[in-house]
């Protein structure tokens, strides 16, 4: 603390209270932020017990190394306005729309009980990477994340099943449409076509998935061949399906994001921050889905689900403290040649000054594997122009190498996207023994950096 605080004050410049201003702002800033992500990474693994008692007080402390210097440099009112800025117009529409997916998806009870084949998971996983695109990430992951712990409840190495499970049903499976992952929302709102991503993104879509689905059944029927006996105790019974109130509810979120992107009637000022009036009226409707899921939904179902709200409280807390420690880094992105980061935004055009697709792609989702894959569109959507309607046209390959990235990459990390750390959170407390943040990375790179490196060849260059 005594280190860090000073070197921030000495080492930055002059911010604006509404926006950071990136091109004033030293590497110094992301330095929180830093500690943050080294914090999620390594005190899961060394003090367990510690962490998940006070994982909130510790996010909440990075967040306050951030915020004093800058309350310092700005003010308290200074301060103030950017966290209302980050709440009102990053914050508050992100996890309204996680929590109505979270809890009509947590509604929705898959009766029946199925064992845990080779080929029944291979099938699990298929459908929960077709439904992402359909009901959202989120949702396809609270729908089946309990339907596939059931199966496998018997099973002894059953670690790579939950890691496939973030990897298609939490990631790639929402790459075809808006709706299934945050990025893709945000470009939509931005004014890129409901139908785009499934033009544009459906190729390399496919390849990821059949080709993940192929070395996953591989991988899990070498499993199952260590399995005992007891693994396929499980007597099948027919599927059924409880709590069918919620489907329709599903359906009113898809709708509600629907109309976001052409439905504009005006702005509304809320505390000096301006807001689209059918975005704060999607925040109103997302949370009253969520109370009419659990007011509609049974007792019995909730408790065959083992429903509870200590992995979505761990997602809202975590989040926080991201999204505020994540303001200058993005900032600095944003500032673009003029900002600390300028020799890395240079990289995205040739001498030309044209863009260069597999740099965008690339850059778009390393970056996206630890800053949260939705803000991190947007930066890069920004800086290849802004302009939906070029990027559609001339800019399509450019604008779907920033789509792949951020959807893709989003699985690196429990960090990229929010489902990862949901499902990690309910596996977890399903008896899986999840890989620590680092262990869960070296999977990833080694089934996924392979994979984006021919979608590269295939796509970009």
């Amino acid at each position: 603390m005594r280190v860090i605080l000073p070197s921030l004050l000495l080492l930055s410049g002059p911010a604006m209270a509404a926006g950071l201003d990136g091109a004033a702002l030293s590497l110094a800033w992301m330095l929180p932020f830093a500690g943050l992500l080294l914090s999620i990474a390594i005190l899961p693994l060394l003090w367990p017990r510690f962490w998940h008692r006070h994982y909130g007080k510790v996010a909440a402390g990075w967040a306050g190394l951030l915020l004093l210097p800058l309350a310092a440099l700005l003010g308290p009112a200074g301060v103030a306005a950017q966290l209302l800025h980050i709440a009102l117009q990053e914050y508050l529409p992100f996890i309204a729309l996680l929590l109505a997916l979270y809890t009509t998806g947590g509604g929705v009870l898959v009766t029946g009980s199925l064992v845990g084949t080779p080929a029944t998971n291979t099938a699990l996983l298929a459908l929960g990477t077709a439904l992402a695109s359909v009901m959202g990430t989120t949702g396809a992951s609270m729908l089946l994340i309990r339907p596939m712990l059931r199966a496998n409840a018997l099973r002894t190495h059953k670690t790579h099943i939950f890691v496939f499970f973030i990897l298609l049903v939490s990631n790639i499976g929402g790459a075809l449409t808006p709706v299934g992952d945050p990025p893709l929302y945000l470009g939509f709102l931005a004014g890129v076509a409901f139908f785009w991503p499934a033009q544009h993104l459906a190729a390399p879509f496919l390849l990821c998935a059949v080709l993940l689905l192929a070395a996953f059944y591989l991988i899990d029927r070498r499993a199952w061949a260590k399995e005992a006996p007891e693994a396929s105790a499980i007597s099948p019974r027919r599927p059924g399906l409880q709590g069918g109130a919620n489907l329709g509810l599903i359906l009113l979120v898809v709708a509600a994001v629907v109309t976001q992107g052409v439905w504009r009637p005006g702005d509304v000022t809320i505390l000096g921050e301006r807001l689209g009036l059918e975005r704060v009226l999607a925040i109103l409707l997302f949370a009253a889905i969520a109370l009419a899921s659990w007011r509609l939904t049974p007792r019995r179902v909730h408790e065959a689900n083992d429903f509870g709200w200590a992995a979505m409280a761990e997602v809202a807390k975590l989040f926080a403290a991201i999204f505020i420690c994540m303001a200058p880094v993005l900032a600095i992105l944003q500032a673009g040649p003029m900002g600390a980061a300028a020799r890395l935004v240079a990289l995205t055009t040739d001498a030309q000054g044209q863009p260069i697709p597999w740099v965008y792609f690339w850059l778009t989702g390393v970056l996206s594997a630890f800053l949260d894959n939705a803000p991190t569109y947007l930066v890069f959507f920004n800086l290849a122009g802004g302009d939906a309607a070029w990027l559609m046209a001339d800019g399509a390959r450019v604008l779907a190498a920033i789509s792949a990235g951020a959807v893709f990459f989003g699985a690196m990390t429990y960090i990229g996207n929010a489902p990862n750390f949901l499902v990690l959170a309910m596996a977890t407390q399903g008896g899986v023994h999840m890989p620590g943040f680092f262990g869960y990375l070296g999977w990833t790179c080694v089934l996924l950096l392979p994979l984006f490196g021919l979608v590269t060849m295939l796509f970009f260059i």
